[in-house]
């Protein structure tokens, strides 16, 4: 590890790690791991939480080959935990495949998205952990064990927050490839969006709602419609406009980082995430934070929180409105909950962003919200254990598979283990 200082995706978060190791192959990680008292995984460090540092080792898979295995028969994918999205989707593209989800950016590893919950949008798609039906993880004695859907514990294990040792190949559900359009929609009266969250989100397969809690109207939202589908595309929906063009720049960037919009069909790949891979996503200097609350209760929800838009302007870059169906992974944030995700991208200033913190929390708390594992929040364990009702099994389950505590950090301790 080098004396400079190591850090996340944007910037904005310090990894404390004594060393940091980039395996190039899952020999290296058994070895790693069977050498270390304590070790974590670390992705494409997308997270802004500290879910997965630790002070001790750190390693990453995403230099192993990702060793692609198409089985279209079972209709899986199975492939190397740190390969990045967009790297697999291509590569399924190009064999007449898809996913049924993507995450806002294609840069991220698939093993760090699963395990931590992330999404993309659509009020029936799953998160990404949905679409797992295996996992190999290398476990604490530096053995390989794979666990499949079906199986016990599987359900605890795949948003497994790295508690149970380092993913190093995942299996994936996969469907015949579709084509998509993007339309951005402007002008949408904020009643309409509080009145009738259901309404606005099932416009398209996949839909994202943007503000900055202070505006008039909503300026944009984005309607994804798979093309095969029968949906019908609207030129205007109770006072929104379709507009031909792209959206522009939401972030303080330009434009071309993102896939094409202006309803010009394309391949799912280059819709379902908003931008490019051969691009540097979103801001970059930049805080996240992100909340998932019941759809039934969005419209309250959005309005405690419009009550706080004075606050929460001046440190905003944008706020992303998206949805999850309801599924049935322990920690999962939709876990048997049809959501609606509120996210927060934020100018990098910390101290104000960690004082309004606890005011949005306390605005969301009577609708049980459930913060982004990767995602910087305040929460702490006791208002997890109110919304995660599964929690104690999942203790007992990291305990069966990693007895020594040897994939802990002081996130999961601070989080979940704090009875031991």
């Amino acid at each position: 590890m080098s004396n400079e200082a190591e850090l996340n995706w944007s910037g904005t978060l310090e990894y404390r790690a004594a060393d940091i190791v980039d395996a190039t192959s899952i020999d290296q990680v058994a070895s790693l791991v069977a050498g270390a008292e304590r070790i974590r995984a670390l992705g494409t460090r997308h997270s802004f939480s500290d879910i997965a540092d630790t002070d001790a080792l750190l390693v990453t898979v995403t230099d192993i080959d990702p060793d692609f295995v198409l089985d279209e028969e079972a209709r899986t994918v199975t492939v190397g935990g740190g390969t990045r999205y967009g790297i697999l989707a291509r590569f399924l593209e190009d064999n007449g495949w898809a996913l049924h989800n993507m995450g806002s950016l294609p840069h991220i590893s698939i093993a760090g998205a699963i395990t931590t919950g992330t999404h993309g949008s659509g009020n029936g798609n799953g998160v990404l952990s949905t679409a797992v039906s295996a996992l190999e993880l290398v476990v604490a004695d530096g053995s390989r064990r794979v666990i499949r859907r079906g199986e016990p514990g599987f359900d605890g294990l795949v948003v497994g927050l790295g508690a149970f040792g380092v993913v190093v190949r995942v299996t994936l559900d996969i469907q015949p490839t579709f084509l998509v359009r993007q339309d951005v929609y402007r002008g949408l009266p904020w009643n309409v969006l509080l009145d009738d969250v259901e309404g606005v989100t099932s416009l398209g397969y996949s839909v994202s709602v943007f503000t900055d809690w202070v505006e008039e109207t909503i300026a944009n939202f984005w309607v994804k419609t798979r093309l095969d589908s029968g949906v019908e595309v609207l030129d205007e929906w109770h006072g929104a406009q379709r507009d031909i063009v792209s959206a522009g720049a939401l972030w303080e960037t330009s434009d071309n980082n993102l896939n094409e919009q202006g309803g010009v069909a394309g391949p799912w790949l280059e819709r379902l995430p908003h931008f490019r891979l051969d691009r540097i996503p979103s801001n970059g200097d930049e805080i996240q934070t992100e909340y998932f609350v019941p759809r039934a209760q969005g419209g309250d929800a959005l309005r405690a929180l419009r009550a706080l838009g004075p606050q929460i302007a001046p440190h905003l870059i944008i706020t992303e409105l998206r949805t999850a169906a309801a599924d049935d992974l322990w920690l999962s944030m939709a876990y048997q909950r049809e959501s609606l995700i509120i996210h927060f991208t934020w100018k990098n200033e910390p101290e104000a962003v960690l004082g309004l913190l606890p005011q949005i929390e306390e605005a969301l708390a009577p609708f049980d919200a459930r913060p982004h594992w990767g995602k910087l929040n305040t929460v702490d364990a006791a208002a997890l254990d109110r919304v995660y009702p599964r929690l104690a099994e999942f203790r007992a389950l990291a305990a069966e598979w990693d007895p020594t505590g040897a994939f802990r950090n002081d996130a999961t301790d601070r989080l979940i283990f704090t009875d031991s």
